[in-house]
């Protein structure tokens, strides 16, 4: 909860009391998220979009109460407990963007393109290893099978830019040879989810979008997620079980980034969804040609090249985030 006696502007903003306020020389205006697209665009082209945990309203309350310049605002309303809000200017503040605290649960979204429609039909797809879900799951197989490490300097090999995705995913399969396969099952019993996954999730459903994971790991977890969420489509590769033990080897096209980039388009046109609609979202550097694909790219928790590519990025909060980079 916002501390009411603290946070001024952060109750102004999350309450229905006024319309504008005054701090340091500058107005705060209030208007409602939906009203920017009908009316303000044109006259207020510089927007961004803060989303934070209540925890650290402090900080956040400091950080607005920087503002030397009159701007608008909107709260922006999800079905979670973050909190958010976006300010529309006439002109770009660098300096105060720069200023925005770090390494607290809060992020600072600019708004630099036209933003996929919450309320409308939409494509969501997802990666899946430390996006949809916490962990690589490539790596935990590994240390189940007792190669944990062989599988690690494949892993960092692959990273130094020595192995391609389609390399590296054969070469750490191979390592697996003669597992048993029951570990699949343990470890798709297991599978922690990310958090903020499900509340994100469900409110993309209530707004009849489209849901699916595209990923560079197995189809076994894939299928467990789809199952469990309700998704409407998993991709991932199928490893080669023969008499309980893994082989050491995948069939089938290897789903790496040129594949999951052609699940965004292939899907989009599968159910129709309208251009603007398609937003993806992931962590590495394998997913840049999906987020590149869809109209609204999302680095989640990703790494530097990610985050450079992207349209948007989500570092130090959960996946709740995303709702909040759409727009009502």
């Amino acid at each position: 909860m916002l501390e009411k006696c603290d946070n001024a502007l952060l109750n102004f903003l999350f309450s229905d009391t006024c319309d504008t306020y005054q701090h340091l020389g500058s107005v705060l205006y209030r208007y409602q998220e939906s009203e920017y697209l009908l009316s303000l665009q044109a006259h207020l082209p510089y927007r961004c979009r803060v989303i934070f945990n209540g925890e650290c309203s402090s900080e956040i309350e400091s950080w607005l109460s920087s503002i030397s310049t009159d701007a608008h605002v909107a709260k922006l309303v999800r079905q979670n407990d973050l909190f958010g809000f976006e300010l529309a200017t006439q002109t770009v503040d660098e300096q105060w963007i720069a200023s925005f605290p770090h390494n607290i649960p809060a992020e600072i979204v600019l708004i630099q393109q036209p933003l996929a429609r919450l309320n409308q039909p939409g494509l969501l797809v997802m990666d899946m290893d430390s996006t949809a879900i916490e962990i690589e799951c490539i790596d935990e197989l590994a240390a189940m099978a007792g190669v944990g490490d062989e599988v690690a300097k494949v892993t960092a090999s692959a990273m130094r830019g020595e192995l391609d995705f389609e390399q590296s995913l054969r070469l750490r399969v191979s390592k697996l040879a003669g597992a048993d396969a029951a570990i699949i099952q343990q470890l798709c019993d297991t599978l922690p989810l990310m958090p903020g996954l499900e509340t994100m999730l469900a409110e993309l459903k209530a707004h009849q979008w489209k849901l699916v994971v595209a990923s560079g790991g197995f189809t076994p977890f894939v299928g467990h997620l789809k199952q469990l969420l309700n998704l409407d489509a998993a991709f991932a590769n199928e490893l080669v079980i023969v008499n309980g033990k893994l082989t050491g080897e995948v069939t089938g096209d290897v789903v790496d980034a040129q594949y999951k980039a052609k699940v965004v388009s292939q899907c989009a046109q599968q159910w129709a969804i309208a251009s603007g609609q398609r937003v993806a979202i992931g962590d590495g550097a394998n997913d840049i040609p999906m987020i590149q694909a869809a109209d609204l790219g999302i680095a989640f928790h990703a790494k530097p090249k990610l985050i450079e590519a992207a349209d948007a990025s989500i570092q130090n909060i959960d996946l709740r985030a995303l709702v909040f980079c759409l727009q009502l």
